[in-house]
């Protein structure tokens, strides 16, 4: 059988309150000086408060916790001058208490003293994030192996969207995790999942999307295919392989060989087969789906230590198990 290849363009967080603040507050005073003349709030307060990042120092911003001579300070380009005083509420942000052990379920595929592999249920956010300070897979994992606190992201090396299930490697040493960074960027890392989508499959049963993805520049909210001539963006390779077809739309096998942010559901919404239930992407909530159809169904990669080959495979979960039912479809994991 012959493939077809579409291509899409080039190549890859209250001041009143503050005296009643408590035990986990410290005010300090600000005194700027010459040194800070003409500079931003946020870059100025990191030479004042040095032991604090520039992130937080934002956040504390963002919450009106910094004075400028009695003026409560909301953005953190504001110029400052010298000689200008002002006082700073150091206090726990959302962002800075994220990062806490959270004891809950994780569906552990493998383990060694190396890596795990996660089986991620839909609806398990990966990553702290504005929304979703808590209850992620990442508090998850602190709880789960106290080393993973010494860890960028508790040793996460990709992500799946919150919506999408399927298998997750992470990393139990920083050694394994630059390895496997490195191995995910050499694209030695084997990632497939399958999706149903709208619309039946006509093309070859086999094709390949080649279309860089940037932010979608009518909708912040959206990724999309563009053109690198005239908007930012990374390229971005999907193969897509027909499983199974039916009236209402097609069962299919996606393979990642770049791994952007919704990758999958920006490139089947480009050719037409938008993911049941992606309603971001032009998907319908249909077949008893209540979020996008998509699921990591393999992982294989090889051990980063050992060398030793290894490949995962997860099965469906039950909302995608009764929606391939509802179409008459079936799923061979073969």
């Amino acid at each position: 059988m012959t493939e077809l290849i579409i291509s899409g363009g080039l190549d890859d967080d209250e001041p009143e309150d503050r005296a009643d603040s408590g035990p986990d507050v410290e005010l300090r005073q600000l005194s700027f000086g010459p040194a800070q003349h003409g500079q931003r709030l946020d870059r100025a307060l990191v030479e004042l408060v040095p032991e604090f990042s520039r992130s937080y120092l934002q956040q504390l911003i963002d919450l009106e916790g910094v004075t400028l001579n009695g003026i409560v300070m909301t953005k953190p380009s504001t110029r400052v001058r010298a000689a200008d005083v002002g006082m700073i509420e150091l206090r726990p942000t959302p962002q800075s208490q994220a990062f806490k052990p959270e004891a809950m379920a994780l569906s552990v595929v493998y383990e060694d003293e190396h890596l795990l592999v996660i089986n991620k249920p839909a609806g398990l956010v990966v990553h702290p994030a504005p929304g979703n300070w808590s209850g992620t897979l990442l508090n998850g994992l602190l709880a789960y192996d106290a080393r993973a606190m010494n860890l960028p992201r508790a040793g996460i090396v990709h992500r799946l969207d919150k919506d999408t299930s399927g298998l997750m490697v992470v990393a139990r040493t920083r050694p394994v995790m630059d390895a496997l960074i490195r191995s995910i960027a050499a694209r030695e890392v084997s990632r497939q999942y399958v999706a149903l989508a709208h619309g039946p499959w006509v093309a070859n049963r086999r094709i390949e999307i080649d279309a860089p993805i940037g932010r979608d520049p009518r909708n912040r909210l959206r990724m999309a295919a563009v053109d690198l001539f005239k908007n930012p963006g990374k390229l971005a390779r999907t193969d897509v392989g027909l499983l199974q077809n039916c009236d209402q739309g097609c069962w299919v096998r996606c393979t990642l060989h770049t791994g952007r942010t919704h990758q999958i559901r920006v490139h089947m919404a480009m050719i037409g087969h938008p993911l049941v239930a992606d309603v971001l992407y032009g998907g319908r909530v249909v077949a008893g789906m209540q979020r996008q159809a998509l699921h990591a169904c393999r992982l294989g990669f090889a051990h980063p230590v050992t060398l030793e080959p290894m490949v995962f495979q997860a099965s469906l979960p039950v909302d995608l198990e009764l929606a391939l039912v509802n179409w008459g479809l079936r799923y061979n994991q073969t």
